[in-house]
This record gives C-alpha cells, sequence and structure tokens, in this order.
C-alpha cells in the first residue's frame, strides 16, 4: 500500500496540482507544546523541485505555523484525495519562514497570485516523500473557494491587516514567536 519516494516525482506534482486543499502539520519543542494543524486552500502551494515546494502564508486568527518554523523547522504536509482515486501524500521536511524582510519574499510573491492577506511564504526543503492508500477517506465534491479571507483583507487594507497581525499573530498559543510587528 504506502510507498516511500526518493524525492517529489512528476506523477505526485501532478496529483497534488489537482488537489484542492491541504494541510500542514507542526510541533513546538516543549512536550507540554500544543501541536498544531492546519487545512490550507487556494492556488497557495507549489512544488519547486524534487525536494522543494512553498506555500503562500495567509494573515489569520493564529500563528502556530510560523513560530513552530522558527523554532525548530519541522514540517509535515498532507495531501488527501477527495475525489477521484484514493490516495494520500505527506511532505516531511525542514521549514524557513520567509518574511517580506527576507531576501526570497519578492521571487516567491511572484509564483502566486497576488492576495491582499498574505503575510508570508513557508519554504521547505524535503526530506521525505510518501503515499499511503486514502481507502478510507470519503469522497466530498468540490464546489469552489471562499473568497471571504480575502475580502476581508481587501476591506481592512493593507495598513489594517498590519494592525491585525500585530495584534494577533505575534507569538503563538505557547507564546513563542510567530510574526514581530512590521515596521
Amino acid at each position: 500500500m504506502g510507498k516511500v519516494y526518493q524525492t517529489i516525482t512528476p506523477e505526485i506534482t501532478g496529483w497534488i496540482e489537482q488537489q484542492q486543499m491541504f494541510f500542514v502539520a507542526t510541533s513546538p519543542l516543549a512536550a507540554d507544546g500544543h501541536l498544531n494543524l492546519s487545512p490550507k486552500g487556494g492556488d497557495s502551494f507549489r512544488v519547486l523541485g524534487p525536494h522543494e515546494v512553498v506555500y503562500q502564508d495567509y494573515t489569520g486568527s493564529g500563528a502556530e505555523t510560523a513560530a513552530h518554523v522558527r523554532e525548530n523547522g519541522r514540517i509535515v504536509i498532507m495531501f488527501c484525495a477527495f475525489a477521484g482515486p484514493p490516495q494520500i501524500v505527506r511532505l516531511y521536511g525542514r521549514g524557513t519562514l520567509i518574511t517580506r524582510d527576507h531576501e526570497r519574499f519578492a521571487e516567491f510573491e511572484k509564483a502566486f497570485p497576488e492576495n491582499p492577506g498574505t503575510r508570508a511564504f513557508i519554504h521547505i526543503a524535503v526530506s521525505r516523500v510518501s503515499d499511503s492508500c486514502g481507502y478510507s477517506i470519503p469522497l466530498y465534491e468540490f464546489q469552489g473557494p471562499r473568497d471571504i479571507l480575502d475580502r476581508w483583507a481587501e476591506t481592512k487594507g493593507p495598513e489594517g491587516v498590519k494592525a491585525y497581525r500585530a495584534n494577533k499573530n505575534q507569538k503563538s498559543i505557547d507564546g513563542l514567536p510567530a510574526f514581530p510587528v512590521e515596521e
């Protein structure tokens, strides 16, 4: 059933490109820290090479992934087939938080559609690629993307989104640093 791959193959890349959502999991180093699992959607994921991916991180109410990646880099991305043949793919690796002041931010920004809620990119050096059957995953019909977050960010405007991040995204729920206040 499950298989481990040496790289992100062209077949896996093509399959990933067809998925409408993915999940991101991270963990702090502290044994009593909170694990994080977040669903992601939209046109926000790119395979850059056989061992390299990046996703567009939108402004949200939490900042766990950013804090955990800053602290230890450990991250796993999981894709599930909710339509078509069953399959699950996991990409394990070390993440780097790419904020606006990072030298690669502009490079990654060009790879994605413009989004008023973009707060960062999560770049991942992939060290393990695996799949599993997904036989128990139910079938769902994709109805379309939600535009609520985009409309929220547009309504707030750049300064309003920046103020929101300063208020809500500086630290994780465990108090780890996530996003510093933007100048």
